[in-house]
């Protein structure tokens, strides 16, 4: 007997020690005492492609599985509306006449589709025949290897799982293990809210199905939202096999499991016929049941171990460039959600912080690795028919902000599904042009999807104006070309890829501008993303002309289109005419109360609030005004932040984070971090009343519901705090809060092909490291210091500040 307490107080111990260990306070682990009940409480793996969303459940392990390219719908019909363009005249009239409410009438006329939605593939379910009664339970998700793990007892077996989803493999594989032998027993079984058919075939399980044609957006409340049509939409194929040294293999109809194993894998490898946004998926799609096939074949042949070693090692060359330290952190042991929780109420954790900050670039490297196929709403992890907001590319902010973090925290080749993005819709995006502004170019409008759609939204009159007419996507999209070339000093894809691209963008931006009453160059019709304006008699409009968002974003790309130009030292006539309208263009206006005018007239915002904040695009994302190039503006834009607040939803909080950072205030940058991670309840028990924005239990954004936009912006904002650059110098710790006094960060990236590593003390840096990729000169600036380099390609050179 007391040998048996003996043993039982030790494996106990030894227990305790493990779950401290491995699941305590980290940077890098998310760890939990119970399985998940809902959706915001999951743990997420992807391999760019494939999303995997994990409920570690005892009983019943419930996973739900994604593909980046199983969306609703078909490539677009390219002459729908050839005549909408012959609106804009009356349009421009009524504005003319000051008749804002017929403009908001006849802007109506100006919209077509609705985008097509990202599609749930399934629930991959497995049932295990063993006692409910647990202990010991703990699950989590390592970003350091991007593995899942859960691990309860139940008697005297522990039971472990193991979870990843491989890039090099292309699969999903599970690793099951009993400390006893012969106690493994389990079915699986697939069950999905598209059509689909479940078989069972030489120890296989084999779905095959496909997406509906048409899903409508949630929020229109239609009746039979949702169409299927055999024969048409992308098709899907999963399949799962299985490995074991002993026990045995059985099969159903519908089923596939195991009996009396000590160890299983289980593989499970997805394949849609998505091959491309203008092919037809049902016609001329790829043979998804054939690539599923072969990658189920290929990974089958690898033990779990090698696939493991495979996916790590793949996965560290990105997540590894970058780390951070925040200085110490003396609280105790807890799971994220009490972390959570504990801090929402004002404790300090530095290392929750930096865990938010590498959860960010953790999702970006799981969700953005498709060519073509950038993350969307909710990255690829989406359980719903009608998801939010359709789960699409919202362009007034969303996708955008998306890869806020891909070049400064080091993530460049996850910028690049975007990039091909781009390409996709300045396809579609010259048609839009013609057939809804008439003119030359191209342009994105609110919304868009897989299919590179760019047409104003509103289903041909249905939408309103605020938000289903705005046409400046394409402008501010493009910017991102210029982007990745500045960090990355590509000037090969600035040449074949980048410059055409921005281009049809300003070509699209100088055709549309007309001339005010007093000659300034202005866009009309105009609207402000899904904000409203009050004119002096009481009008809430969103149609004006000459809105602030639309300029800044005009200015943004036609002075980055003439760098591009002057790099490439050619096209010169293009660029004299962008120069000519640069010095055209109506300046930016300070208001009564000393904030930086979002309308063309000194009028009040209907909602001053308002969680959209678009006009101030110049101070971040853009860089043409900064407290030290433009201090009036600089200040203008602090002023709108402050009359604005700092209560607004996920995503709108990373935008103001950044904003804040630019302006150089750190403090009030970090007060606002502390509010993005305010603690919300998953939305199945949050109360309605309760929208403030934050984060869910399981580190995802809360707009709310679910929007990974937030968690983009919030670590972009981390390296935006410790990092600032232009194409000529480095501002180092430039808005550093008080309360990360010393810390040190390595391989945040810099414009100029530049990696900068900084240890700091007391807030003064002690050692800077700067590496050049491609070689060049910059100048790096701490407050008033400056010190001018100049590099070899990769060369690395140390300051001691």
């Amino acid at each position: 007997m007391f040998l048996q307490i003996g043993r039982k107080f030790i494996l106990c111990l030894l227990y305790g020690l493990f779950t401290i260990h491995v699941f305590g306070q980290s940077d890098h682990l998310l760890w939990y005492k119970q399985p998940a009940e809902h959706f915001e409480e999951s743990l997420v793996l992807g391999n760019g492609r494939v999303g995997a969303t994990v409920f570690g459940g005892v009983a019943t392990d419930k996973i739900y599985l994604n593909d980046a390219t199983l969306w609703s719908g078909e490539p677009i019909p390219p002459n729908k509306t050839p005549d909408a363009y012959k609106h804009i005249a009356e349009i421009r009239q009524a504005l003319q006449n000051e008749d804002y409410r017929l403009a908001d009438q006849l802007q109506r006329k100006v919209q077509g589709k609705f985008s097509e939605s990202f599609s749930p593939l399934g629930t991959l379910t497995i049932n295990w025949k063993h006692e409910n009664q647990f202990q010991n339970y703990s699950r989590q998700l390592d970003i350091q290897t991007a593995v899942a793990k859960t691990v309860y007892d139940i008697g005297q077996t522990k039971f472990t799982r193991e979870y990843l989803v491989s890039y090099p493999d292309k699969i999903f594989a599970i690793k099951l293990k009993s400390s006893q032998p012969g106690r493994i027993n389990f079915d699986i079984q697939f069950n999905s809210l598209l059509k689909y058919k479940p078989t069972s075939k030489n120890q296989i399980l084999q779905v095959e199905g496909y997406a509906p044609i048409k899903a409508e957006p949630g929020y229109r409340n239609l009746k039979d939202p949702i169409q299927f049509i055999e024969g048409r939409g992308t098709r899907f194929s999963v399949l799962a096999g299985l490995k074991t040294a002993s026990g045995k293999v059985i099969t159903t109809d519908s089923t596939l499991g195991v009996r009396n194993a000590t160890e299983v894998v289980i593989y499970v490898s997805v394949a849609t016929s998505f091959n491309g946004f203008d092919k037809n998926p049902a016609t001329e799609g790829l043979n998804n049941h054939e690539i599923a096939l072969q990658q189920l074949n290929h990974a089958m042949k690898k033990p779990f171990s090698q696939i493991q070693k495979d996916h790590t090692a793949d996965y560290q060359q990105f997540f590894n460039r970058v780390s951070l330290d925040l200085g110490g952190s003396n609280v105790s042991e807890l799971p994220t959600d009490e972390r959570l929780k504990r801090y929402d109420t004002g404790e300090e954790d530095k290392k929750l912080e930096v865990l938010y900050f590498q959860y960010g670039r953790y999702l970006l490297i799981s969700s953005s690795r498709t060519p073509g196929v950038p993350a969307n709403l909710q990255g690829i992890w989406n359980p719903y028919m009608q998801p939010p907001w359709s789960s699409n590319y919202t362009t007034n902010i969303n996708v955008q902000e998306n890869y806020w973090l891909a070049e400064n925290t080091n993530l460049s080749e996850m910028h690049l599904p975007l990039m091909g993005y781009i390409k996709n819709i300045a396809a579609t995006g010259k048609i839009t042009a013609q057939q809804f502004y008439g003119v030359k170019g191209w342009c994105l409008a609110h919304n868009s999807d897989i299919w590179a759609m760019t047409n104003p939204v509103g289903d041909y009159g249905q939408g309103d104006p605020g938000w289903a007419n705005w046409n400046m996507g394409g402008t501010w999209i493009a910017t991102h070309l210029w982007e990745h070339y500045q960090f990355s000093k590509d000037i090969d894809f600035l040449k074949n890829e980048a410059y055409p691209l921005m281009k049809g963008a300003s070509q699209f931006c100088l055709d549309w501008l007309v001339s005010d009453k007093n000659g300034k160059l202005i866009t009309s019709p105009s609207t402000s993303p899904e904000n409203l304006y009050l004119t002096p008699d009481g009008y809430a409009g969103a149609t004006l002309y000459g809105g602030t968002a639309d300029l800044a974003m005009i200015r943004e790309l036609f002075q980055q289109t003439i760098s591009a130009s002057e790099a490439l030292h050619s096209d010169e006539e293009f660029r004299n005419s962008l120069s000519k309208a640069l010095a055209q263009l109506y300046p930016y206006q300070i208001g009564k109360k000393g904030n930086l005018q979002e309308w063309y007239y000194d009028w009040e915002d209907q909602d001053p609030k308002h969680r959209h904040q678009s006009h101030l695009f110049g101070l971040f994302p853009g860089h043409h005004i900064s407290p030290s190039l433009t201090p009036d503006l600089a200040k203008a834009c602090e002023r709108s932040l402050e009359i604005k607040g700092d209560e607004t939803t996920g995503w709108s909080k990373g935008w103001r984070i950044n904003l804040w950072a630019r302006l150089g205030d750190g403090n009030h940058a970090y007060r606002m971090i502390r509010e993005l991670l305010h603690y919300v309840e998953p939305d199945a028990i949050r109360s309605r009343s309760s929208n403030k924005g934050g984060t869910y239990p399981n580190l995802f954004d809360a707009h709310p519901p679910f929007q990974i936009d937030g968690n983009f912006g919030g670590s972009a904002a981390f390296a935006e705090m410790l990092v600032q650059s232009s194409e000529d110098k480095i501002h180092l710790l430039p808005a550093l809060p008080d309360v990360w006094s010393t810390g040190s960060v390595k391989g945040i990236c810099a414009r100029g092909g530049f990696e900068v590593s900084i240890s700091w003390k007391d807030k003064q840096p002690l050692t800077v490291t700067i590496f050049s990729k491609r070689g060049g000169s910059t100048t790096v600036v701490f407050k008033q210091q400056t010190r001018k380099i100049t590099l070899k390609p990769g060369q690395n050179l140390q300051i001691n500040w």
